[in-house]
This record gives C-alpha cells, sequence and structure tokens, in this order.
C-alpha cells in the first residue's frame, strides 16, 4: 500500500506544477504591456529602431515619440522638441551633443542646477539632468560663452548643449520629474 501511495503523492505533485505552471504563462501572456516597459531612468533592454521622420519636415515631433507633457531628444538628429500636454510642439532646435549618450528609453528630470562648471571644463548654466551612462551624467545645457569648443572625442561628458535662449526655454519647461523621451 506505501507504494501505490507514494506514487498516487507523485501524481498529484507533477499534476500541481503542471497546473502552476499554466497559470504563470496565461498570467504573463495577459499582463499590460505597460508591466513590461522601461520605468523612469532604467536602461532599455534593446534599442528602439529610429522613430519615423517626416521628410517633408525634418523639424516636426517623430511620431513614436511618447505622449503628453515630455521632452523629446533624438540621438541621431541632434535635435530637442518640446511638447505640451496636448501633443504640440512648444519649441524645437538643434543641440550639440556630449561624446556619451544616453540609449533611447523615458527618463525623468532627476536634478537642476543652474551654475556649473561642465565636465569639460566650460561654465554652463541652466542645466537639466534625467540620467547618467557608465558614470558619465547626461543633461541638457547651456554654455556661458556661446561657443565654447567642442570636447575632445576623448573626454567623457554628457553635457548635451544648447543655445542659452534655448537654454532658458528648457530651463522653464523641464522641472524635476518632467518626462524625457530619448529617441534614435
Amino acid at each position: 500500500m506505501a507504494s501505490s501511495s507514494s506514487g498516487f503523492v507523485t501524481g498529484l505533485t507533477a499534476a500541481a506544477l503542471v497546473t502552476v505552471g499554466f497559470l504563470a504563462y496565461q498570467a504573463s501572456a495577459s499582463a499590460p504591456a505597460d508591466l513590461t516597459t522601461p520605468h523612469a531612468n532604467s536602461i532599455p533592454a534593446a534599442a528602439a529602431s529610429k522613430a519615423p521622420r517626416d521628410k517633408r519636415n525634418p523639424a516636426a515631433l517623430p511620431s513614436g515619440s511618447g505622449t503628453g507633457e515630455r521632452v523629446v531628444y533624438s540621438v541621431d538628429d541632434n535635435r530637442v522638441w518640446l511638447v505640451d500636454a496636448a501633443n504640440r510642439t512648444r519649441r524645437t532646435f538643434r543641440v550639440t551633443p556630449g561624446t556619451v549618450d544616453p540609449p533611447p528609453g523615458t527618463y525623468t528630470v532627476t536634478s537642476r542646477s543652474n551654475a556649473i562648471t561642465g565636465t569639460d571644463g566650460t561654465p554652463v548654466e541652466h542645466v537639466v539632468r534625467f540620467t547618467s551612462v557608465d558614470g558619465v551624467t547626461i543633461g541638457f545645457s547651456a554654455a556661458v560663452d556661446e561657443a565654447p569648443p567642442r570636447p575632445a572625442p576623448t573626454t567623457r561628458t554628457g553635457g548635451i548643449r544648447e543655445s542659452r535662449e534655448d537654454g532658458n526655454a528648457m530651463w522653464d519647461f523641464a522641472t524635476i520629474g518632467k518626462k524625457v523621451v530619448v529617441i534614435r
């Protein structure tokens, strides 16, 4: 009787494991999509493809760049869009990137400084930081001297430079917690 009893328990255990596995599969397959998207300040698992562009108007906000009030930064185009809650572009401008680019993804503004010296030694103002890559802080800033030298390729800097006028607009728009969407 002992051997038939242990076979019965083994069968129940196997059936329970199959049931739990099946239920886990069903739960993961029906989970909402937002549970698997990167959260603020997380590095995306895979590089996103380049967001579609309007070939007739290269300064137009790329489709697929998110929704709601946000800063959109295109690494490939070296362009920023300040977008309001109604998905209208309030301002767009060209920028000069640092030597370290943030990966595509969604971040939030984590800190701001009115005036500091950048990692390349350039005095900057209106610094808006949103992530870091391998210990290099990434953020937008405006050089106090409108024409700073471009950093040497060997200098690791995450400063995304904008004009002082554009820096003022970024400073007013991108407060702590504001969404920043980085695209290719």
